[in-house]
């Protein structure tokens, strides 16, 4: 159940893929990477689904942008990967908000990822 190359690279390819639509500000390109039934908790109070978080990320300001470094994975069955994450988003006009990010990767019966839990953590 440790951290592997493989399962750092499920969650590469598919962080990726957010940080481009996060920087974009594209709210529905960020929400088309979570299962149907996806828990989400940003700061703001949860929702589940992709209408939730397109809209999490539609209220996001224009210009924020997210830079992401994973610490630590786990997988602990082939079709599920854990990732521990920092996370800092950084705006045009504040200072840069950093947070601790917990997501769940899901591989889909078509062998697509998606994320099926999202969790944000500040420590301040």
């Amino acid at each position: 159940m440790t951290g592997t190359p493989a399962a750092e690279a499920v969650l590469r390819s598919l962080l990726d893929r957010w940080k481009t639509a996060v920087d974009a500000h594209e709210p529905h390109q960020v929400a088309a990477l979570f299962t149907t039934d996806a828990i989400f908790q940003g700061l703001h109070p949860y929702s589940v689904g992709p209408q939730g978080i397109a809209e999490y990320y539609a209220s996001q300001p224009l210009g924020m942008t997210a830079t992401y470094r994973i610490l630590e994975t786990r997988q602990p069955t082939d079709d599920l990967v854990l990732g521990y994450l920092s996370v800092d988003f950084s705006f045009t006009d504040r200072p840069t908000l950093g947070i601790w990010l917990s997501v769940l990767a899901q591989r889909a019966d078509d062998g697509t990822w998606r994320l099926a839990h999202y969790q944000v953590s500040r420590l301040d």
